[in-house]
């Protein structure tokens, strides 16, 4: 696994295999309904509470998280300098990190410092984007991941294809025959009667997850929001090995996105509301937990914070894609996305799939390889993304503007691609008055020719001009391709004087063949 899953290819072929797979579609249909049905029901909760006189409705809860965000991103030099100011005085220790390779070089050399040859990890996409597993593995240092989800994946050998449920892509019976297999080679091996009922399952990981709890001296983590007033370190999860390995390593170090950044730990009231309804379906968080640098006797007594660029400061350089850094995470994108929910997580070639990864990926990436290229198509532009949205990031208006790039990113190509040669030849009729009569004369005479063959091959269906062959066979095998219109607007109002003789109800969008109208 790396930062974007090398060798994947572009999306329609991803997705094109992912759909064949009917198991996968099982499994991703049942968990993102449940889900969606979770996060629904709290909504609906949130209104009615409202409705009966509390104060903010869920849309005011939505405005106030993403101002929040927003807020930080403004200022978020300012915020920084703010944060590792207070991180400092706390008895943390700062890093800055540009890349994933500065990262994991710093993660790395923290854990060979004290003699480790092994980490405990907290469920983190910022340490999947940049590859730290794999980082540290090269530097002989094994990196387990404690949440459960995390853990089938890794056990599996397997990717990651959700935000919030990375194995949202295997059943049960799928997770029993794993644990039996490798449980036993990375450490205490799974019981020989193990079933696949989800207590049980749990059960067994939890035993084999102790003994590494116990004897870690490093603990890795990120976080959800990192609070610039305070210095506060926020991580918020279901099952309480975070709580494992932020409490009890010698040593913790904590890669943090720069978006991360929250102004004051009051305005974390709003977020910490919108994400567990948002991705969980809960009310809050089973643990929540909040750490400050070192305290004496309590916890981990040396902290390391890496504060991660990475490619988020071209996205904040973005106009229109800067929003996207207000994401906290929460996955309710990819649980209404019907695309994502027909192809799963895999199809997008990165840790961020679904609508938010096919924006978040070329912002951060930038556009201009292929693969990458193909994620802003990935999506009906339906808008159920920002519907379900908490902190109110417009997806289909990322994703237009993305796909402006990949075209523009392409201008100078040779031989120029289909689309490219149809827009110039459309810029070159549009640009004189007497060119664009010309093609408005051989449509209208082609439309008169097919409104013909259409009608006698299908009286009293609508004129179409049929498929057509090449590289548009694919759109018009799914559409109907109306016949161009046997007289246009400008010839109609020179015919008909502006619409004031008496046979001007003939207009040019409903004429099918010459003299007859519908």
């Amino acid at each position: 696994m790396s930062g974007t899953f090398v060798g994947m290819p572009v999306f329609p072929t991803a997705a094109r295999a992912a759909l064949g797979d009917t198991q996968l579609r099982h499994n991703l249909a049942h968990a993102t309904g449940v889900i969606r049905a979770k996060r629904a029901k709290l909504v609906d909760e949130v209104e009615a509470a409202h409705a009966a006189g509390a104060p903010g409705g869920w849309e005011d809860l939505r405005l106030a998280g993403a101002a929040v965000k927003q807020r930080a991103l403004d200022d978020l030099a300012g915020q920084l300098e703010l944060l590792e100011e207070s991180l400092t005085k706390a008895g943390a220790v700062v890093h800055w990190a540009r890349d994933a390779a500065e990262a994991n070089a710093i993660v790395a050399r923290v854990a060979k410092s004290h003699g480790a040859d092994e980490v405990v990890k907290v469920k983190s996409m910022v340490t999947q984007e940049i590859g730290l597993n794999e980082a540290l593995e090269a530097e002989g240092i094994a990196a387990w991941e404690t949440d459960l989800a995390e853990l089938i994946v890794q056990l599996a050998d397997d990717l990651p294809s959700h935000i919030l449920v990375p194995a949202i892509h295997r059943n049960r019976a799928e997770v029993r025959e794993i644990f039996l297999r490798r449980m036993k080679d990375v450490g205490r091996p799974a019981p020989a009667d193990l079933t696949d009922e989800p207590k049980v399952l749990a059960a067994a990981a939890r035993e084999h997850l102790r003994e590494k709890f116990l004897r870690a001296k490093v603990g890795v983590s990120g976080a959800n929001f990192a609070v610039a007033e305070t210095g506060t370190l926020v991580v918020v999860e279901s099952e309480g090995n975070g709580r494992m390995c932020l409490t009890l390593p010698e040593v913790l170090v904590s890669v943090v996105g720069i978006e991360k950044v929250v102004p004051t730990f009051a305005e974390l009231d709003p977020l910490l509301r919108l994400l567990p309804r948002s991705s969980t379906g809960e009310r809050m968080n089973p643990y929540t937990s909040t750490w400050s640098g070192v305290t004496p006797g309590d916890g981990p007594q040396e902290v390391h914070v890496v504060l991660l660029d990475n490619g988020r400061t071209n996205a904040l350089a973005d106009q229109v894609g800067r929003q996207a850094l207000r994401c906290i995470r929460c996955s309710a994108c990819l649980n209404v996305c019907p695309v994502y929910e027909r192809a799963g997580g895999h199809a997008y070639g990165s840790v961020y799939p679904g609508p938010i990864g096919a924006i978040l990926n070329p912002l951060l990436k930038g556009t201009g390889e292929k693969q990458t290229d193909s994620l802003p198509y990935a999506s009906s532009l339906c808008g159920a993304c920002f519907e379900a949205c908490p902190v109110r990031i417009d997806i289909p208006e990322v994703l237009v503007h993305l796909r402006t790039k990949v075209v523009d990113g392409h201008r100078g190509d040779f031989p120029p691609k289909a689309e490219a040669v149809a827009m110039k030849g459309a810029a070159w009729a549009f640009s004189d008055a007497s060119r664009l009569g010309l093609v408005e004369k051989a449509s209208g005479l082609s439309g008169r020719v097919l409104g013909r063959l259409s009608k006698s091959a299908f009286p009293g269906g609508r004129p179409t001009a049929g498929r057509l062959a090449g590289p548009a066979v694919a759109w018009t095998g799914a559409r109907d391709l109306p016949a161009p219109p046997a007289e246009s607007f400008r010839q109609w109002w020179a015919r008909t004087d502006g619409g004031t003789r008496p046979d001007s109800t003939a207009t040019p969008s409903s004429t099918t063949t010459e003299g007859e109208t519908r």
